[in-house]
């Protein structure tokens, strides 16, 4: 859900027949390190037995990404089922993603130079589900 949402139409034009499943994964936007919550997630109920696509523009940290494959094992897809799409990432999120997951599918279209301290890519565009939807999260 929300920046993941903006590859979404996209996708479904190159994978016209595919089924949707939606999970926010957020955290606490003043603590780049703080845990990462579900507050949403709704998934095909055969997805187990389905390869999963995991859309989300940016991987920064990684850590979000990470908590999402967390909740897709726990419904019982299996990691070599699992194919992570990004646009832009940064390689401590892309480490992170591989040492926790190893076989799990990553594709993106660019690496970055890395994170700041406040866990944004840089030199990256800042907090991609905010630009889509001219929004600011706030707790």
């Amino acid at each position: 859900m929300r920046a993941g949402e903006a590859m979404e139409d996209g996708f479904r034009d190159c994978c016209r027949n595919v089924r949707i499943g939606k999970i926010l994964v957020q955290k606490d936007p003043r603590d780049a390190n703080s845990e990462r919550k579900i507050y949403y997630a709704k998934f095909p109920k055969d997805m187990h037995e389905r390869h999963v696509f995991v859309l989300d523009p940016l991987v920064a940290t990684g850590m979000s990404v990470c908590k999402a494959i967390e909740v897709l094992l726990d419904y019982k897809v299996e990691q070599s089922r699992i194919i992570f799409l990004t646009l832009f990432a940064a390689p401590e999120g892309l480490k992170l993603l591989h040492e926790t997951y190893p076989d799990i599918t990553i594709v993106t279209t660019h690496v970055d130079e890395g994170v700041d301290s406040e866990g944004f890519i840089v030199p990256g565009l800042g907090d991609f589900g905010d630009r889509f939807f001219s929004t600011e999260f706030t707790i």
